[in-house]
């Protein structure tokens, strides 16, 4: 059996190096995605060593983008859209509107047709949902007023960049052998678009009135079958299986069948949807990332360092101005109006989308492609120093007005349910079926309880039963101090992660060395893992729902003289 095989040379280099340089990319406080194109530069076909299969590549990278649009309508959220509907729309769009321009300016300089400007501005004007959600995390600024704004503006991003997957390909085809010098006829334009948009119409006709409801039955009647894989791969199976339907029947992009089907899962079914489909999900956005660092010249920074620059300066300058001004028109105050424009001074993977795109159907040049590359490298390895740097000001800023005098004024809201207790309470970290249960027993008990979960929909939950709950992963130290651990008396790791769990246990640990916390583990070797790291106990679930059945059954009638 042949040990050398192109795909399995890809994905055990690819993922590998992956690994090492996003686990590099982390220590180092940027985003794992610098990582993981620095790993496909390495294996591509511009630099020595290795070469992986550019092919395969693609097609694999082809898989991520229906899984990552696949995960964007899993968490597309009308609601906080409309929340903020009236700066996020109009803001968004008149962002999307200037970084387009700027683009298009630069291409106009370097010589490329109309058409190519307006999609090189295009793939400029979007930001990457990864590193924007990272950076308001970190600071615990997702569920305040400005994260809310930059999240609604997120959306409106999208929704265009979706729409644009949709129009490119009857823009190019309309083109037909004028395609590479940019020229467009009216005529055939509009009908090509016209007929495209009747395509799409009846793509989306269908899916309201029949995958609305097929959808969420085939995974409600999957979901009782019990069984996790089958679940698993009904919801792999819909979103390839629309996505490449949607492609083959309608002419429609598989982002766009990806898409809907994830945003047609709603409900308590979404996030089960969502956890299972997760793994495999990150695996191929991984390989996206790879695929698109192979497509990439690092040459182009030394051959072409002003117009990389000038790709940089839109970015990071350009668009963010633009945001900033936006904001303050709206009459916001300055830091919400600081920190918008400094999450959206960058781009990820829609812009990676779109450029591929563009070069595919040769209405973008592969340099537009390159910049494009360069200027999301550099703008995310920039993004943490730019919240460095607005950290700073705001920092010297309330320092400044304490010496005046000046009131700071009132703190950001933050929608955490209930008052969050200071001293004297139990702290609850997992809100899942099993954290649910606790929470309830502890109430009926009257202990004060705060709630710790990375899930939206489950804090959405905690906080409607009545607790005050906090959203971010509490390995965060920022998420796990707004808890207060210092007076809290008890904390339950209800998570089922014991290894993200140790981590949290040793930092308890320190904080509070007076602390009762108790974990769940689901092994002997877990077991001892969360002890070693400062638990006080943790029980091992399987043991305890085989102590409760063993009681159960000896207390039935066959077995209740024997016990007497």
């Amino acid at each position: 059996m042949p040990h050398d095989t192109p795909l399995i040379a890809l994905l055990a280099v690819g993922l590998v190096l992956a690994f090492v340089l996003g686990s590099l990319a982390h220590r180092l406080r940027l985003s794992p995605i610098v990582g993981y194109l620095v790993a496909g530069i390495l294996v591509g076909p511009f630099t020595p060593g290795f070469v992986a299969d550019p092919d395969l590549a693609m097609e694999l990278s082809e898989i991520g983008v229906i899984l990552l649009m696949f995960g964007v309508g899993l968490h597309f959220s009308v609601e906080d859209l409309m929340e903020v509907k009236a700066i996020a729309i109009p803001g968004a769009m008149v962002q999307i509107t200037v970084a387009t321009v700027l683009g298009w300016g630069l291409a106009w300089f370097l010589g490329w047709p109309t058409l190519q400007g307006i999609v090189f501005g295009l793939a400029l004007s979007v930001a990457s949902t990864v590193v924007l959600l990272r950076a308001m995390e970190d600071r615990r600024l997702l569920e305040t007023r400005r994260g809310r704004i930059a999240v609604g503006w997120l959306i409106v991003e999208d929704l265009v960049m979706v729409v644009a997957l949709v129009l490119l390909p009857a823009l190019a085809g309309s083109m037909g052998e004028n395609a590479k010098d940019g020229t467009l006829a009216l005529g055939p334009v509009m009908a090509s678009l016209g007929w495209t948009l009747l395509k799409v119409g009846a793509f989306v006709a269908l899916m309201l009135l029949v995958g609305k409801r097929a959808i969420p039955w085939l995974l409600e009647r999957v979901a009782g079958f019990g069984s996790r894989e089958l679940f698993t791969l009904s919801v792999l199976a819909i979103a390839l299986g629309v996505a490449f339907g949607s492609a083959k029947l309608f002419g429609v992009s598989f982002a766009l069948g990806a898409f809907f089907a994830g945003m047609l899962l709603n409900g308590d079914l979404s996030h089960k949807a969502a956890s299972d489909s997760l793994p495999l999900r990150d695996a191929f956005a991984v390989l996206f990332f790879v695929s698109v660092g192979m497509l990439f010249d690092p040459m182009i920074l030394v051959t072409q360092p002003l117009p990389v620059l000038a790709t940089f300066l839109i970015i990071t300058v350009g668009k963010s101005l633009a945001a900033y001004l936006i904001v303050r028109a709206f009459g916001h105050p300055n830091g919400t109006a600081l920190t918008i424009s400094a999450s959206l001074a960058q781009i990820g993977e829609f812009s990676f989308i779109l450029a591929g795109l563009g070069v595919s159907l040769a209405i973008l040049p592969e340099m537009g492609r390159d910049l494009v590359l360069a200027g999301a490298l550099l703008s995310i390895i920039a993004n943490p120093l730019i919240f460095a740097a607005l950290d700073k000001l705001e920092a010297r800023r309330a320092a400044a007005d304490a010496e005046a005098g000046v009131s700071p004024g009132p703190a950001p809201v933050r929608n955490a349910g209930p008052a969050l207790p200071a001293q004297g309470h139990a702290i609850l970290i997992g809100y899942g079926r099993v954290g649910g249960e606790i929470a309830k027993l502890l109430r009926e008990r009257e202990v004060p309880l705060v709630v710790i979960d990375d899930d939206a929909d489950l804090v959405e939950r905690a906080r409607g039963a009545g607790f005050p709950a906090i959203r971010g992963n509490a390995a965060t130290p920022r998420v796990l101090d707004e808890a207060s651990p210092a007076g809290a008396q008890l904390v339950v790791l209800a998570i089922p992660q014991a290894l993200e769990a140790g981590e949290v246990v040793a930092r308890l640990r320190a904080l509070n060395p007076g602390l009762t916390i108790l974990a769940r583990a689901h092994s002997d070797a877990e077991v001892k893992h969360l002890i070693r790291h400062g638990a006080d106990g943790a029980v091992l679930a399987e043991k305890e729902l085989a102590h409760s059945m063993a009681e159960m059954a000896l207390s039935a009638p066959p077995f209740r003289h024997q016990r007497a």
